[in-house]
Order: C-alpha cells, then structure tokens, then sequence
C-alpha cells in the first residue's frame, strides 16, 4: 500500500469542507495551491481565497501561482515531492500540472457525471428542476470535467430548498467520497469508467447577469426553481418599476400560488404584508428580497417603508 502525499487545489468554501475531511482522516498534504488574492469590496483590500484562509490557519505549505505554466511555480509544485494531486472547484489544469504526480490528478465535481460538467453544477441542477444530484470522482485529462470516472454518490433534491443548502449536503457527501476515493488509490485497486457522451447531456453554464434575470412570461414552476437555485448567491433579479422609479431587485425565495386572475403578466399585487407578481397562471409571492443600497429582508420589512401603486410591475 503506497503512502500517499496530497497536493489539494481548490478556492471556494466548497473546497474547503473537502480539504478539512482529509486533514482529519490523517492523510498527507504536503502543499496547497489556491488563486491569488484579489481585490474586493468598496476599499478594493486583498481579499483571501476561503482555501487560503484555512491554509494558513492550519499551517499548510501554500502556493498561489497567477499562471501555472510559470516556470518558478512548476518547480515549486514539483518539490513538494507529491504522488497525488486533488482539485476541488478550482481551475482548468495544464498537462505540465495533471500529468506530475505518479498516482495522477482527481477531480471531485458537484454533479452526476457527464450530466452538469462546467462552473456551477449545484445552481443548474435545482434550476432545471432536477430531482436528484450528486458527487463525482474523476481523474483529470485535458479537457473540462470529462476525465475516467472513479466513484459517484447521489442525493435527492428536495422540491424546497436552495443551491445554499444543496452545496452543504453535497459538501458532506462529497466529503464522504473523496475520502472512499483515497482510500480505493491507496490500496492500489482504483476502477475507471470512461465518461459517454450523448445528445441530451445537460451543462452547468456559467452564470451570468443575463441567465439570473427572471423572464415573467415563464412558468410558476421555472420561475420558482431559477429562484431556488440562484439563492443565495448570485440571487435571481428583476426590475421592479412604479411610476418614475425602477428599481434592480434581487430575489431570494417566493412561493408559488395557484389561482385563476385577469392580471397584466407582470403586475405587482401588493398588501401592507405581500407581494405578488401576475404570471400566466397564477402568482409568485416574494417572501425575500433586496433592494439596491439594501440589506436582504422579508417582504413584510420592506413594505414597512415601501408602499407600491397599483401600476407597479416586475419584468
């Protein structure tokens, strides 16, 4: 049985749960790669990766390479000695990379592979209102999330809840594969399946302004699901407009309501406690929101300060 030692990459919080689990099962890490700081917020200070944060806070070997072609960080990354690398939602790796350590690179991906390859399986898979998602382990080859698979765990997606809470449970389980993957590596008896492309893959795209904005005109069901799946990061947003004012409102959870109206799609159906916005059959009741310069709040807060006319809309 061959001894392993871990390279991790990876940036986000995702990441973070995943490299926690295989500090605390005692396995190697001998080095950690993460993006390099960038600047953030209204001061633009150096904002750290959540993986260096831990990184540092748990005294790992760091490195954050801007390119990882660059000469000095390849001999870094090859001093380190390492016999398996790991990444965890972190970029695309050149060969130079992949190709180093004896045991090979993996990847854990937060979808059923080849369903969801790409930057934001969690969100899409609520979105599309899928009914059950789940983790992969795969090795990496020069391409986005095609690699052979080694081991996938599935969950069901609850009709309720959000991308937050989905990438908690799957944080957790893929916390739990992961660790069975290291432990089929490191008894040597690892199986590969081969990915199989067909038409009717599905993608996780990377999100945009554009594919976060509510279209009215949708179902209750797709708007519902897009408002799920985007909560609560980047949100689904719209514009509210009342008279001479508009607003770029951000939206965190609603209700469906199904009931037979003669609304224009689109209008807001206000109270001192609701609001509802008219679709084709029905209504979306807003439970949460934010308004621009806002903190988020229930809808009952907002109409504390806030009164509509019966013009107002969304679209």
């Amino acid at each position: 049985m061959e001894k392993l030692r871990i390279v991790f990459m990876g940036t986000p919080e995702f990441a973070v749960g995943i490299l926690d689990t295989i500090i605390k099962n005692n396995y190697e890490v001998v080095g950690v790669i993460t993006a390099a700081d960038k600047p953030a917020g209204r001061g633009q200070k150096l904002k750290y990766s959540a993986v260096k944060e831990y990184a540092l806070a748990n005294n790992l070997t760091l490195l954050q390479p801007i390119s990882l072609k660059d000469e000095t960080f390849l001999s870094e990354l090859k001093a380190l000695n390492a016999n398996l690398q790991f990444v965890v939602a972190f970029r695309m790796l050149p060969k130079v990379v992949w190709e180093m350590p004896s045991l090979g690179t993996f990847n854990l991906h937060a979808s059923l592979l080849p369903n969801y390859r790409g930057a934001a399986p969690i969100n899409w898979a609520i979105i599309n209102g899928e009914t059950k998602t789940g983790v992969t382990t795969f090795f990496i080859d020069d391409k986005i999330d095609t690699g052979a698979m080694i081991l996938s765990s599935e969950i069901p997606i609850d009709e309720t809840e959000n991308a937050g809470h989905l990438h908690d449970r799957l944080m957790e389980l893929g916390s739990k594969t992961v660790i069975d993957t290291l432990e089929m590596i490191e008894k040597g008896n690892v199986s590969r399946e081969i990915q199989k492309d067909t038409a009717d893959i599905k993608t996780a795209y990377k999100l945009n302004k554009e594919n976060c904005k509510i279209d009215w005109t949708k179902s209750a069901q797709e708007i519902n699901n897009l408002i799920r799946g985007l909560s609560p990061y980047p949100a689904a947003w719209c514009f509210f407009a009342d008279k001479t004012e508009e607003w770029n409102v951000k939206i965190y959870e609603a209700k469906i309501i199904s009931e037979e109206h003669n609304h224009t799609i689109g209008s807001l159906i206000c109270t001192k406690k609701e609001i509802k916005v008219a679709l084709k059959n029905g209504f979306i009741q807003i439970l949460n929101l934010q308004f621009p310069g806002k903190k988020k709040m229930s809808t009952p807060e907002l109409l504390n300060g806030l009164a509509f006319s019966v013009d107002a809309k969304a679209y």
